[in-house]
Formats: C-alpha cells, sequence, structure tokens
C-alpha cells in the first residue's frame, strides 16, 4: 500500500498489486497528495486484504498514560469512515487489552499530552493488528468512546492543555454498553453520493433514550456547496449492540430534512442487512454492497 506521509481522508493511497502498478500508481499519489496537502512524501506499508479498521482512544498528561478502549471503523467508502461504534464486536479480551497497551505504550514512548487517537489494522484471520497512524487530536467518532465509558474527552483535552492530569485512572474505566456513531451527509446515494446543497426547509431531529444527534443546523438552513457535505452525527447507545442497531434504525428513521438528500437510506439498509447485524464486515465490505443494493438507496 502506497500511502502520503502528510496524507489523511484517505487522500494519496494506492494499492499496487506489482513492480509496474508501483511506478504507475506511486506517481498519483504523490500528485494527489502534493496538491491536498503541500507535500507529496510517501511511505510503504504492507497491504491487508479485508482487514478491520480499529483505533484506540487514549488520553496522557505527559506522566500518566490510559486509554478508553477501541472504536471499529471498518464501514468506509472511499477510505472514508461512515458508520462507528464502540467496543469492537469481534475482539477477545486478551486481543482487546493488548491492542489497548500497545496505544497506551506509544503514548507513554512520547509522553503524549492530550486526548489521541491510535489507529490500527486488524487481520481477523490471523488475530494480528498493525499500526497505521496516531491522529494527535479528537476524532469526528468520540462520542461513541463517551457513551460507552462515562469519560467526557473534551473536558479532559482541555483540562490537560490548562496543566491539570487527568482525572481517571485505567482501573476506573470499564466499558458499558453499546454505542453506534453515522454521518449523516447531504449527499444524495441513489446518484453515486453526489454533493445536494440547498435549503433545509423541514428540520426534524430525532430524540429519546440514548440517542444523541450532533448538528450545526436550523430550519432554512443554506446548505454550502463548497465544503464537506457532513451534517451531523447521529449516536445511539444501548446495553448490547442488537439493541443499539434498534436504536439507530428508529432515530434515523425520525430524522428529516425537507427537499435536501441525504445518506439516511444508507443507513436504513445497513440496519436491516444480516452482515452488519452479525458484524462480519471488513473495510473492502461497503462499496461491493452498494453496487449490489442500489435499489435499497433510492427509497
Amino acid at each position: 500500500m502506497i500511502k502520503a506521509t502528510a496524507g489523511g481522508g484517505g487522500r494519496g493511497i494506492r494499492v499496487a498489486e506489482n513492480e509496474q502498478e508501483f511506478l504507475i500508481l506511486a506517481s498519483q499519489s504523490s500528485a494527489e497528495a502534493k496538491a491536498a496537502f503541500g507535500n507529496g512524501d510517501l511511505y510503504l506499508e504492507k497491504f491487508i486484504s479485508n482487514a478491520r479498521h480499529i483505533e484506540v482512544q487514549i488520553l496522557g498528561d505527559g506522566e500518566n498514560f490510559i486509554h478508553c478502549f477501541e472504536r471499529e471503523c471498518s464501514i468506509q467508502r472511499r477510505r472514508q469512515k461512515v458508520w462507528e461504534e464502540a467496543p469492537c464486536c469481534i475482539l477477545s479480551s486478551e486481543i482487546r487489552e493488548s491492542l489497548c497497551q500497545s496505544a497506551v505504550a506509544l503514548a507513554k514512548t512520547v509522553k503524549y499530552r492530550g486526548a489521541g487517537t491510535v489507529e490500527y489494522l486488524y487481520d481477523e484471520k490471523s488475530k494480528s493488528f498493525y499500526f497505521i497512524e496516531m491522529n494527535t487530536r479528537i476524532q469526528v467518532e468520540h462520542p461513541i468512546t463517551e457513551c460507552i465509558t462515562g469519560v467526557d474527552l473534551l473536558v479532559e483535552m482541555i483540562n490537560i492543555a490548562s496543566g491539570a492530569k487527568l482525572s481517571k485512572s485505567q482501573c476506573e474505566l470499564e466499558i458499558h454498553g453499546h454505542a453506534i456513531e453515522v454521518r449523516i451527509n447531504a449527499e444524495d446515494p441513489s446518484n453515486n453520493f453526489m454533493p445536494f446543497p440547498g435549503v433545509v426547509d423541514d428540520l426534524k431531529i430525532a430524540g429519546g433514550l440514548g440517542v444523541r444527534f450532533d448538528h450545526f443546523l436550523y430550519q432554512s438552513y443554506q446548505i454550502p456547496p463548497f465544503y464537506d457535505s457532513l451534517l451531523g452525527k447521529l449516536i445511539v447507545y444501548a446495553e448490547n449492540r442488537q439493541k443499539a442497531i434498534l436504536r439507530l434504525k428508529r432515530a434515523v428513521s425520525e430524522l428529516s430534512f425537507g427537499n435536501i438528500k441525504t445518506t439516511t437510506p444508507l443507513f436504513l439498509a445497513l440496519v436491516d442487512d444480516p452482515e452488519i447485524n452479525s458484524g462480519t464486515f471488513h473495510t473492502n465490505w461497503l462499496e461491493p454492497w452498494l453496487d449490489s443494493n442500489t435499489e435499497k438507496l433510492a427509497k
């Protein structure tokens, strides 16, 4: 796999199967990275087909370091996360402990201060995990970690930046329940996810027990065509994964943005999919599914 050293958001990534492909794709990757980030430098890593994308939330104050367990981020389109959940439903307790301690060890090595996310690829067949990168910031999907741990990550991050020590120790943290976040974008899933700017003329927000919608919208809000199409993050929490999926189905069905096309039909279809419900997916799962389920996205 060819990756950009200054990359992010899936840009600058190519997979080469042989030397000839590598020579062509490396120049493409470098040019894309140069245009997006001002830096065309590349690096190579082992390509793992059908891997899981699992990340570990860590906190450090320069002296003390903890993890807040992991997030599953394997449901992706064009290497962009669209559905995240916590915890990962297929990890054994032994693998989870090893993975999380690996992230803590990295934080200790650099005497990390703040909130950070250590990202890994997990090979389910060999039960091996591989370091991808560390994001030295808060992540879009941080609310699901807050749901299962009760830790306010933003408060911890701000307090650490103000010179405070961690307010939690590792022994105080446990996983409680299951949380899922989906990204609601102003895109038309029936038209190859084309951006759909316009006016939000009938705004209805999902609510109720275990439902949270982080957004910036209001009635008659004008969605501009110039920026990221993300409208909001729908987060649900329940005592187990199956109940969280059912709660997600109800919450997505309650959302309304008037005449604006959004990705809600995608999630209404995914919540009923057997492989989603059984947890048998990976980073390459969604795009073939989209090709086979176009009629479900036209609703």
